[in-house]
């Protein structure tokens, strides 16, 4: 039986946007770059030193492909931009982003950073497609990505479990394990104006 885990929200919303969130030995979460390069630079330098190898963007009003493919070359840059609208977010966009994804962890060395704008939905609600495709159970994903990243609501879990459960071939799954997300979002007490508190306290 899996634990109703019961979660909090940080106090200071800000301190979580652009931390470094290890979520895995081979995942981490994180928002984005800073938009002051000087900044930026320095936050980069962190994520080479913590072992990062591959970064997955998954933002689409904005890319850092260009500037860090000249401050670090090394490192593997993926960009797989979605709307943070609050609707509905296509399999389309979770097949694109976990086929990268799993293609770039075979290398048992790599290290791959998830991140959208402030690490609050777009991001997680990917790691957590990637967590199901990687065999773990809804809510074990859920409350892992939760405890690395108190700042994420991850408000399109739904989609990510319709997603995998439409790749997987069991539809028949889908309705009970989103109500199983459902209740883990009325117990972590997330909705639409959860999220938007958060957002305001992090801008």
């Amino acid at each position: 039986m899996t634990p109703q885990t019961q979660l909090s929200f940080p106090a200071d919303p800000t301190a979580w946007w652009r931390r470094l969130c290890p979520l895995t030995p081979q995942i981490s979460l994180c928002g984005d770059l800073h938009e002051n390069r000087r900044r930026a630079a320095a936050q980069l330098d962190e994520w080479v030193a913590s072992g990062v190898t591959h970064i997955l963007d998954v933002r689409s009003e904005f890319t850092d492909g260009p500037w860090v493919a000249k401050r670090a070359p090394q490192l593997v840059y993926h960009w797989v931009g979605t709307d943070d609208h609050g609707g509905a977010q296509g399999p389309e966009w979770f097949d694109a982003g976990v086929k990268l994804a799993l293609e770039s962890l075979q290398d048992p060395a790599a290290h791959l950073v998830v991140h959208c704008h402030m690490g609050i939905n777009r991001g997680p609600s990917m790691a957590l497609a990637l967590l199901l495709a990687q065999g773990r159970d809804v809510i074990e994903a859920l409350d892992a990505i939760r405890a690395a990243r108190p700042l994420a609501a991850v408000i399109y879990a739904p989609d990510a479990v319709a997603w995998w459960h439409a790749r997987r071939g069991t539809p028949g799954e889908t309705a009970a394990d989103i109500a199983r997300v459902r209740a883990w979002f009325d117990r972590q007490d997330i909705s639409l104006s959860t999220v938007a508190r958060l957002i305001r306290a992090v801008r």
